[in-house]
């Protein structure tokens, strides 16, 4: 169950921070709403999923999942295309998360 809650945490957080970008420095009232709802979700299911997660590997895994799914999103939501480099370096992420995973102190 820790695992469905950490990836409910980072899709809320994947929300919350492709949302803020709409909010015009907090001048507008709906995509705010969703912002402070998402860090409220994110937060809860994170605690939720610490419950089974040790801290470090838990947090490492939210905060590399997310920057991966914010990118992605916000490729396909606002159009904001990023460069080979930056691609690369997510994958070194992606990568680490799946040592993460694989390591056996996890």
């Amino acid at each position: 169950m820790s695992w469905f809650f950490l990836l409910m945490g980072v899709g809320a957080e994947t929300l919350s921070h492709v949302a803020l970008k709409s909010t015009d420095g907090f001048n507008k009232p709906l995509p705010l709403f969703i912002v402070v709802m998402g860090h409220l979700a994110a937060f809860l299911f994170l605690s939720h999923a610490m419950k089974g997660i040790p801290v470090g590997i838990a947090h490492a895994l939210w905060a590399g999942l997310a920057v991966l799914s914010v990118t992605m999103l916000s490729a396909i939501v606002y159009r904001q295309h990023v460069d080979a480099t930056v691609w690369i370096g997510m994958v070194f992420v992606a990568i680490g998360i799946g040592m993460i995973n694989l390591s056996h102190g996890h």
